[in-house]
């Protein structure tokens, strides 16, 4: 079966759902509270196209990233200029790739263990990355152990941030499935 066009109501929707979701980084927030592994887990989860699938929550964070820029100003623009947006971008797409799991076989239980799984994926990769990357830990399994150590704060909110999104995401498509035929595939 063919993938439905990309300006078809299905992608469409799920396109709508995932820019405004990340624009939500727009508003205040704890630090680390985003939408980030959620709009890629849902993304990857309803897509009926995988290309679709990893372009558009790249996409929808690289809209917000440059929002985010012009609001705050030059400061912010230096993150692209960083390995650590790579980084943050890789994970975006690594949980995408843990959203097609989720493809046809979306229940609560599901969401709940693949967005904790991604929070975990996001944590380990990008602290990781912190270390090996920059200056601020030793370069041995000290200063790796610190850097995890000191991400724990910021860990809880991307926990939280995670389910909370991701809640609203596929509970929010689940509730216009009801309501729009057009949606009622299993992807779109």
């Amino acid at each position: 079966m063919k993938p439905a066009s990309p300006f078809a109501p299905g992608p469409l929707a799920l396109a709508g759902l995932i820019v405004v979701a990340a624009l939500t980084r727009l508003l205040p927030h704890p630090p680390n509270f985003s939408p980030v592994e959620a709009i890629a887990l849902f993304g990857g989860a309803y897509f009926a196209s995988r290309s679709w699938a990893l372009v558009v929550p790249l996409v929808g964070m690289f809209v917000s990233d440059m929002v985010l820029g012009v609001v705050n100003g030059g400061t912010y623009f230096e993150y692209f200029t960083h390995a650590s947006f790579w980084v943050v971008y890789a994970c975006i797409a690594l949980s995408t790739l843990l959203g097609f799991n989720l493809r046809g076989r979306v229940t609560g239980a599901r969401v709940l263990g693949y967005s904790l799984a991604g929070s975990v994926l996001f944590f380990l990769v990008t602290n990781f990355a912190t270390w090996a990357g920059g200056t601020m830990y030793p370069h041995n399994a000290q200063g790796l152990m610190a850097a995890y150590v000191a991400g724990i704060p910021f860990f809880q909110w991307t926990v939280l941030g995670t389910l909370f999104y991701s809640a609203a995401l596929f509970g929010g498509f689940a509730l216009l499935r009801r309501n729009v035929p057009a949606l009622r595939a299993q992807t779109v």
